[in-house]
């Protein structure tokens, strides 16, 4: 049985064999175009091009079969994919044994291609394989040169290239077959030790991050209880709060008044706190937003309208374009609302009075972008790395306001990361910040 990490990236390893295959193809046509045009060598041209067209043949064959077994949904398919490995090597080597047959034999120094196709096969198959394999090769080519030298396969010299015939000289046969065969196998026995020891390194690795997951979703849940349990009891505590305040028990004195004002605006500071981190936390956990499409101008004025009043109490300019062809989007409403919503809700608190505000909205053909700018603070160079990191907040936002949960952008990464889309920012200190997010139309997993 074949180790899970090495089926694991079986297939896209043969869409690379094949990727190659076409290089092989084109390649071996220009050898021959050039030995034949420039260097005037004769070879049995008509072999060697329809060498290349049966390569170029089953490799879309193999392609074909591939895009189709794709389509299925199929447990055989490691072991399908190890076999198609296995037959796309073998063809190779019988190709290549031929190819070298037409063009020389044992005089054609392209023999020690023969390594090239060994190290390939060390990558993407077992040791065992790899050294059947290997084996295989061997035995093509050393077949190959003894029915030449018997005369019982004609022999195809270079002339021009080799000025003696080497394919009869036995004591020649004898060496370059002994230092073939022994670098194939040593080849093969360096190569797959090292893919032995980086599939066993990885395998180390995934099990490593899968421990690591697990122990983030433990992590969360119970982050996910407290922070429940504590939003419960805060909202108690406010809810016994407001009824005070408003002297509903009683008249209070200044100094009773400003102390329970003082201690609901803490526990409002702090149920705002405790909410953002139920909201990253819900997100992180759940396996399944529900999604829907949306009209995305719709969702961008929404957003717009919860900053106005706030824009306005500080006398700054908001403006938006939102293209035309903008229009229906698949994914999350509510979530895509409230990060554009927070977005555009720190423009207006870390710029300056009478400063501006802008948000545009573009038609990427299968995406949209999404781009917040002002004329704010901006962000320190070096902070920008970590500006979505969960609880970072910027030097300078800590300076104008000192609460904030450092939860919000983090909250706006994870988002965008579940609809399959990309968030950054690009800021200049004293200059004002532009945040992009740059989401797919259609996306409809979670």
């Amino acid at each position: 049985m074949q180790n899970p990490v090495i089926q694991e990236g079986l297939i896209e390893r043969i869409y690379w064999l094949i990727r190659l295959r076409w290089i092989a193809v084109i390649g071996i046509v220009c050898a021959v175009l050039f030995t034949e045009k420039i260097i005037n060598i004769p070879l049995a041209y008509l072999p060697l091009y329809s060498i290349a067209t049966f390569l170029g043949l089953y490799n879309l064959v193999f392609l074909l079969y591939l895009k189709q077994i794709g389509k299925k949904d199929t447990t055989n398919l490691p072991i399908i994919a190890n076999r198609i490995a296995n037959t796309q090597i073998s063809l190779d080597l019988l190709s290549l044994t031929t190819l070298i047959h037409f063009s020389g034999g044992i005089e054609n120094p392209f023999i020690f291609y023969f390594i090239f196709h060994m190290i390939i096969a060390s990558i993407l198959l077992s040791r065992r394989a790899a050294f059947l394999q290997a084996t295989l090769s061997i035995l093509l080519l050393t077949i190959t040169v003894v029915l030449e030298y018997l005369g019982i396969l004609s022999h195809y010299c270079l002339k021009g290239f080799i000025h003696s015939s080497l394919h009869d000289d036995l004591l020649y046969i004898i060496a370059v077959d002994f230092v073939f065969i022994s670098t194939i196998y040593i080849a093969v026995y360096m190569a797959t030790s090292i893919s032995k020891r980086l599939r066993e390194r990885e395998e180390s690795l995934r099990q490593v991050n899968l421990l690591l997951a697990e122990k983030d979703r433990i992590k969360s849940e119970y982050v996910l209880r407290v922070s429940h349990d504590i939003k419960e009891h805060l909202s108690a505590i406010e809810s016994c709060l407001d009824p005070v305040v408003e002297g509903i028990t009683g008249e209070l004195n200044s100094r009773q008044k400003d102390l329970i004002q003082r201690a609901q605006q803490r526990t409002d500071k702090l149920l705002f706190f405790v909410k953002a981190l139920l909201e990253i936390t819900r997100i992180k956990l759940s396996r399944h937003i529900e999604m829907g499409e949306f009209s995305l101008k719709k969702t961008v004025e929404s957003a717009l309208n919860f900053v106005d009043a706030k824009a306005k109490a500080k006398e700054i300019i908001i403006t938006s374009n939102i293209e035309p062809a903008v229009d229906k989007i698949y994914g999350a409403q509510i979530y895509i609302e409230e990060t554009i919503a927070n977005l555009l809700a720190n423009s207006v608190k870390y710029t300056l009075p009478k400063g501006k505000v802008n948000i545009s909205v573009m038609d990427k053909g299968d995406s949209v972008l999404i781009k917040v700018n002002d004329t704010g603070i901006g962000i320190p160079k070096e902070e920008i790395p970590r500006l979505f990191d969960e609880f970072y907040r910027a030097s300078n936002a800590r300076e104008i306001e000192r609460e904030g949960t450092g939860l919000g952008l983090s909250i706006a990464k994870q988002v965008v990361e579940r609809h399959r889309g990309r968030i950054w920012v690009e800021s200049e200190l004293g200059q004002g910040s532009t945040f992009y997010i740059l989401l797919p139309k259609g996306f409809k997993g979670n």
